[in-house]
């Protein structure tokens, strides 16, 4: 399991350094322009880590199911062998899918201009300005795209619904605890994954006004990748005493201030 959480670490700090250190300096420098080879390498990296992370999240989620499911044979299932060769598919995976759609998006033909309406480049706003003839190329590769999203998350859901199933049939109220402290991050990262970029990419488009592109866009690109460590953290037993304590040292100094102005 720990050697997942360091690969969707590494992950999630690649995905939020794509994004954000650009959108700060333009801010910084009150500018809005990137080079076309820049955005070609923000779309390629970008896509990269966000496709690595779905396809570690599904073997995570695997995972998962393994240890609590099977846990006598997990030591033969996910030996060390095993979980190196799933995170290399998924980081190689997710590189050679970004190289594919990066390729793909920045070979078509722009008609509609130059201006992005968002804060980075991303194939969505990058089709919204090519011909209308060649944005059929791009989505010769979206439907397949779709397709294997949707069979993974069919996996996920099936996957848990299985592990919850194995949890309440634990007799002893420390271990289901212990169970569903185990899987209940992981499924919280899950959640918040999916929930941000099914808004962003499938709303309807009588939502699709600037404003919202950008809360959105900035709910799947910066949120989970700045959230997941924390949400992974909250299991240390450390950091939550330590968190507890900060927030009642907080309070107490609060009700002492009160206390000295009355």
């Amino acid at each position: 399991m720990y050697f997942f959480l360091l690969n969707l670490t590494l992950l999630d700090l690649g995905s939020i350094s794509t994004t954000v250190p650009k959108a700060m300096a333009n801010s910084l420098w009150d500018t809005r322009t990137i080079s076309y080879s820049e955005c070609a390498i923000q779309v390629l990296f970008f896509f990269f880590f966000i496709s690595a992370e779905f396809s570690l999240l599904i073997i995570m989620a695997y995972d998962r199911y393994i240890a609590i499911c099977k846990p006598l044979h997990y030591g033969t299932v996910m030996d060390s062998k095993t979980c190196v060769n799933m995170a290399a598919a998924a980081w190689g995976s997710g590189f050679l899918y970004a190289v594919l759609h990066t390729a793909n998006s920045f070979s078509l033909p722009l008609c509609q201009g130059n201006a992005l309406d968002q804060f980075f480049c991303e194939i969505p706003q990058i089709l919204k300005l090519s011909c209308s003839d060649a944005y059929l190329r791009e989505v010769g590769l979206i439907v397949p795209s779709v397709c294997l999203a949707f069979g993974c998350f069919v996996f996920l859901v099936l996957s848990y619904m299985q592990i919850f199933r194995a949890v309440l049939r634990i007799p002893s109220q420390q271990g289901r605890h212990k169970a569903f402290s185990t899987c209940l991050p992981h499924l919280a990262v899950v959640s918040l994954f999916i929930s941000t970029a099914f808004f962003a990419y499938l709303k309807p488009p009588s939502m699709s006004f600037s404003s919202l592109n950008l809360l959105l866009a900035v709910l799947y690109s910066v949120v989970p990748p700045a959230v997941n460590p924390l949400i992974y953290s909250m299991r240390n037993q450390e950091l939550k005493d330590a968190v507890w304590k900060v927030m009642n040292g907080g309070f107490s100094e609060g009700i002492n201030c009160l206390c000295s102005s009355c």
